[in-house]
């Protein structure tokens, strides 16, 4: 059993929206139900499974600016803004506290239905993480009375 997880974040990498095909699909299926319900914004950065002139004009026609590298396999090559583009480490960084999960890196669910709302609830956590700024950090970093790691020194404590 193999999906495909396409997904619509904001700046912060918060999770939006998602939407789930099979593993063998073509990107493009993802793109086309994801592009009517896209939330207004100036860019989309997306990977090259997503570049085609269909997209990127629908994009364009909702007054966003598509940031997608062509494939390699087009004959004119496509401009994009690649310092931007840099950013899309922030959805990879989604996908991978997504699949922190157990239960999603694993897909115990056979139904694509209890998969895709076992997705919804650990995007609905994290979502409440970011916008708490409750990030989980590493254990104890910068607590008083801890060993700081980085400095291999014991704090100082001013009475």
């Amino acid at each position: 059993m193999n999906t495909k997880r396409h997904a619509v974040t904001d700046v912060k990498g918060r999770p939006i929206r998602f939407f789930m095909t099979a593993g063998q699909v073509s990107d493009y299926t993802g793109a086309r139900a994801l592009v009517s319900s896209l939330p207004s914004a100036d860019w989309l950065l997306g990977d090259r499974g997503y570049d085609a002139n269909w997209f990127r004009e629908a994009l364009i026609d909702k007054g966003i600016k598509p940031c997608i590298p062509g494939r390699k396999s087009r004959d004119k090559p496509v401009k994009y803004d690649k310092r931007r583009y840099k950013r899309r480490n922030r959805i990879e960084i989604m996908f991978g506290r997504l699949k922190d999960w157990r239960r999603i890196s694993t897909r115990y669910d056979r139904c694509p239905k209890v998969f895709l709302s076992a997705i919804a609830l650990a995007a609905t956590v994290l979502f409440g993480y970011k916008l708490m700024s409750l990030e989980p950090r590493g254990p104890s970093i910068g607590l008083p009375g801890t060993h700081c790691p980085t400095t291999n020194r014991q704090p100082q404590h001013r009475p």
